[in-house]
């Protein structure tokens, strides 16, 4: 079972909620597919882990082979590629690494080399096994580095995954729910929260994902993020309140579910909310 936690923007729970439903659900694998700022291992504090770095092939050119026709250049939507005082340059900074390039030269003038991005760290913390991946900065897609991390997910049998995805609704969170059964949304109760809310309910529904919110930060009187799921005959998985004991242990990097019994609790039973809701969704969808 692999449970994606998305929200349009960063700061609306999205880590609070997988880090506490990966601890709740003891026996798990979290994945931090937030590449580019990943936090989920501060609350973990993983153990004898280990790093492995993750490359992507990119052109590099024979100028004895070029013949200067640039159908590369004219190739690569990303102007990764120019020709520049009778010699082609590759930027490498912003190819994504597609190899159109390679296979449209007639003159085989480009050959690939390998290219650093970033790295994935492993761990364990308790029963909870940590995969992080970590994008070097000034790196053009994180999209690589998440598919290693949901690739190398797929040898883990019998775990339930919580996969911590990127915020917002761009390319990197489409690779982070692939391989979801069920998307969790966070949402914040503010008429902001609901527009960023919007955003990743029609990604879900977008990719025929089975979906259903958490609403986060939640206080007396209105809340608009309600209103909306209510509006679009969205369900309602849980509630967490705006909470003060919550958040000293949130800006804290500790995990509550290990340190509240109250929010073990909260998070048990949000745990078990998505399980069957998993479950339904299987069973009428085979």
């Amino acid at each position: 079972m692999k449970i994606a936690v998305l929200s349009g923007k960063g700061g609306t729970g999205k880590t609070l909620i997988s880090v506490n439903l990966a601890a709740a659900a003891g026996k798990s694998v979290y994945l931090d597919c937030d590449v580019e700022e990943p936090n989920g291992h501060l609350f973990f504090k993983p153990e004898n882990f280990y790093e492995e770095e993750v490359s992507i092939k990119i052109p590099v050119a024979d100028e004895k082979q070029c013949s200067g026709c640039r159908v590369c250049v004219d190739f690569c939507k990303f102007n990764a590629l120019a020709y520049i005082k009778d010699r082609l340059v590759v930027f490498d900074e912003v190819c994504h690494s597609c190899g159109g390039c390679i296979l449209l030269c007639p003159e085989k003038a480009l050959n690939e080399k390998e290219k650093i991005i970033g790295k994935i760290q492993k761990g364990v913390s308790g029963q909870v096994t940590v995969n992080t991946g970590i994008l070097n900065t000034g790196e053009a897609s994180g999209i690589p580095l998440i598919k290693k991390l949901l690739d190398e997910n797929r040898k883990v049998k019998g775990m339930t995954t919580f996969i911590d995805c990127p915020p917002g609704s761009a390319c990197i969170v489409m690779e982070s729910i692939r391989d979801a059964d069920y998307c969790i949304l966070a949402a914040e109760p503010t008429l902001f929260g609901v527009h960023n809310l919007n955003m990743v309910y029609e990604l879900v529904k977008l990719f025929r994902k089975p979906y259903g919110v958490v609403l986060n930060k939640c206080q007396e009187g209105e809340n608009p993020a309600e209103r909306f799921c209510e509006e679009k005959g969205i369900r309602i998985l849980g509630r967490i309140p705006f909470d003060n004991e919550l958040g000293t242990l949130n800006s804290n990097a500790k995990i509550a579910v290990r340190e509240s019994e109250k929010y073990r609790t909260v998070f048990s039973s949000l745990l078990e909310t998505v399980t069957k809701e998993v479950r339904h969704e299987a069973a009428v969808n085979p």
